[in-house]
């Protein structure tokens, strides 16, 4: 939950600290006279000065950022964006955005760091042993961005979708973590060019509250969602959305522009069209709003290509196989699914998100042997539906399933209702170290093992982090 408001280090305490490993959450872990600090922008082994972010004297714990470095890590750089500094913004009394917490750390130490901590959450929370995860994880995180131009070498670039926020005073803004603060920014250095290109901090957002842009990597034109200010009139919200979209009509390639209301996600066309055309290697898709899809220009692909790799090479994605794909979003795992199992086999698409499944079905129109439905996982593969019942009437049974959950995972429910339909193999993606282990314990439980792991750094500069398991039934005890 968001503090309404973050001191700055101008008005804060300040201390100072040696810091000790890193923690899921984009910190690491110090302490003072007893006290656990989880500290942001440093690194383990350091010796900083710090800027109490959170420090009621009765909480468990304390936040801070990093304001100062006394003695710093080898893997310390120099921050590529000024207003996500904390170095920075501590010389000058003021907070950083959120939203690029590793930035201050060199490319390979923060593969190092995100490699510990999805070892930590799997041996803590997801109950496999040190022997297990080095067998299984001996390779780490891993870079997708190494082939790339010297800028995308350096994690930028990335980015294909991202939001915004506005500042009192109508500039494009972005928060400060964890704080309903809003601060400036003049650029979006992790974002593709196309976002930059629009110029989004010349405008006057005044009466727009929040904006998301989606540009995807195929250059098929970007979309610019505007969503007016909450409670406003509607003639100033018409106001409001037909100044920018004016502004952004000039610009030399002009956007897509559409109303957006977050609570409902309906949307209504101002200029252009409402949705954007996402492309792998062999589908096209459709994704209309702020509908999910992998942010990171390279994850569809690698993705794709780890999950149902780990699906094909054990030989569960045979011609006339049946198989479903959970959390389906617009299709891009039930696409190459349904070619896997060609027209003899089966595949069934689930997502909760009604706009979501829309596009699925326009995308998937042509696939006969696709079953496309829209609601939750769990009741789903719960109901007397032709989704959980086969031709005999009994409980459906999965010859391989793509699990790709939101953040906060599949959950002990969904891992039950999964596991009651026999599946031979389960790919699951998880761009949750946490969650994803906390799931893993659920599947251990029900008599499930981690078969294969990867992990890849789709959110460079961040603390985010995208696993990849083969989960099988582990052998039964003789």
């Amino acid at each position: 939950m968001s503090s309404p408001e973050i001191p700055t280090p101008a008005q804060s305490q300040r201390l100072t600290v040696t810091v000790g490993p890193v923690a899921h959450g984009g910190h690491c872990v110090a302490r003072h006279d007893g006290r656990v600090i989880f500290v942001r922008h440093a690194i383990p082994g350091e010796t900083v000065e710090i800027s109490l972010t959170e420090h009621d004297d009765d909480a468990k714990f304390w936040r801070a950022d990093v304001t100062k470095v006394v003695e710093g890590s080898p893997e310390r750089v120099e921050h590529f964006w000024p207003e996500a500094d904390a170095l920075r913004a501590g010389a000058r009394g003021a907070t950083p955005i959120g939203g690029a917490e590793f930035g201050h750390v060199s490319r390979k130490g923060q593969l190092e760091l995100k490699t510990a901590v999805v070892r930590e959450q799997l041996e803590r929370l997801g109950g496999l042993s040190t022997a297990a995860l080095d067998e299984l994880f001996s390779a780490g995180v891993e870079d997708v961005d190494s082939n790339g131009t010297d800028a995308q070498q350096a994690g930028l670039g990335w980015r294909t979708r991202v939001g915004f926020a506005v500042t009192p005073s109508g500039k494009l803004g972005m928060h400060a973590h964890r704080s309903h603060t809003i601060l400036p920014i003049a650029q979006m250095p992790l974002a593709v060019p196309a976002v930059d290109d629009l110029r989004l901090w010349e405008l006057d957002f005044t009466g727009i509250e929040k904006i998301e842009v989606a540009a995807p990597a195929n250059d098929s034109g970007v979309l610019v969602l505007l969503a007016p200010v909450h409670g406003l009139s509607e003639k100033a919200a018409g106001h409001a959305l037909k100044r920018v979209a004016r502004a952004l009509a000039t610009r030399e390639v002009a956007p897509s522009v559409a109303r957006w209301n977050p609570e409902n996600n309906e949307i209504e066309v101002i200029n252009g069209r409402g949705w954007v055309k996402e492309t792998t290697d062999d589908h096209e898709f459709r994704v209309t709003g702020d509908g999910f899809w992998q942010i990171h220009r390279n994850a569809p692909k690698v993705l794709t290509d780890a999950a149902l790799g780990y699906l094909l090479s054990g030989g569960y994605l045979n011609d006339g196989a049946d198989v479903a794909d959970l959390y389906a979003g617009a299709g891009l795992f039930t696409a190459p699914l349904a070619d896997a199992v060609g027209p003899d086999g089966s595949v069934l698409s689930v997502e909760g998100s009604p706009g979501t499944s829309r596009d699925a079905r326009k995308n998937l129109h042509a696939s006969a042997h696709v079953e496309i439905l829209q609601g939750r996982v769990e009741k789903i593969l719960g109901t007397q539906s032709r989704a959980s019942q086969s031709a005999a009437g009994q409980r459906r049974r999965f010859d391989a399933v793509v699990l790709d959950p939101p953040r906060a995972g599949a959950g002990k429910a969904v891992v039950r209702a999964l596991v009651a339909t026999q599946p031979r193999a389960i790919a699951y993606v998880s761009c949750d170290p946490a969650a994803f282990a906390r799931d893993v314990k659920y599947f251990a439980n029900a008599g499930w093992q981690v078969e294969k792991l990867r992990a890849f750094d789709l959110y460079p500069h961040t603390h985010h982090v995208e696993t990849v398991a083969l989960l099988t039934p582990a052998p039964k005890a003789s």
